[in-house]
């Protein structure tokens, strides 16, 4: 994106804005979420694919474990998506956008061994914690009640993906 059509989008940004949060805060705000959103769902597809290509004697436990996650994971995509859309922001429109905006890194493998799944799963959601902090200060320096209230949600619940998992990886 040239330099001017990204003014031309903080232009319309602003003007579109339905929140009494000031106007940097209505720019800034999505820009946090845009690639928090692309973590989320890049988590969720990861977190679908192990538990669809999960195999050996704790497949079942494993299994039921993977899908419970990737529900608990995908129901934060809507929220994350239209909050940004309530303070006047956009939010990603194509699995193309996903791909540009996502830091977690996807996993093509044709086998991964449950272990590395669990391991793999663990430091990602290790690292949507870090970007959820992160996310939640920008939120904070604005006043941004709202989404700081959500984001804290967030770490609790995805802090406790990450004890299961690593409870689980430590055993294996």
């Amino acid at each position: 994106m040239r330099n001017s059509d990204a003014t031309q989008l903080d232009e319309r940004t602003k003007e579109t804005a339905t929140t009494d949060l000031d106007s940097d805060a209505v720019v800034e705000i999505p820009g946090a979420l845009r690639p928090l959103l692309a973590d989320v769902f890049a988590l969720y597809v990861k977190t679908k694919n192990f538990h669809w290509h999960m195999s050996g004697r704790h497949f079942r436990d494993y299994h039921l474990l993977l899908d419970d996650h990737a529900d608990q994971i995908f129901a934060m995509t809507d929220v994350i998506a239209e909050r940004a859309r309530k303070i006047g922001g956009s939010t990603l429109r194509s699995i193309g956008d996903i791909s540009r905006h996502q830091r977690l890194q996807d996993n093509n493998n044709e086998f991964v061994t449950p272990k590395d799944m669990l391991a793999e799963l663990l430091a990602d959601n290790r690292e949507l914690t870090r970007s959820l902090r992160s996310t939640h200060e920008v939120c904070e320096r604005h006043n941004d009640v709202a989404t700081t209230s959500l984001i804290e949600v967030w770490i609790d619940e995805t802090e406790r993906r990450a004890w299961f998992l690593s409870e689980i990886v430590r055993d294996i």
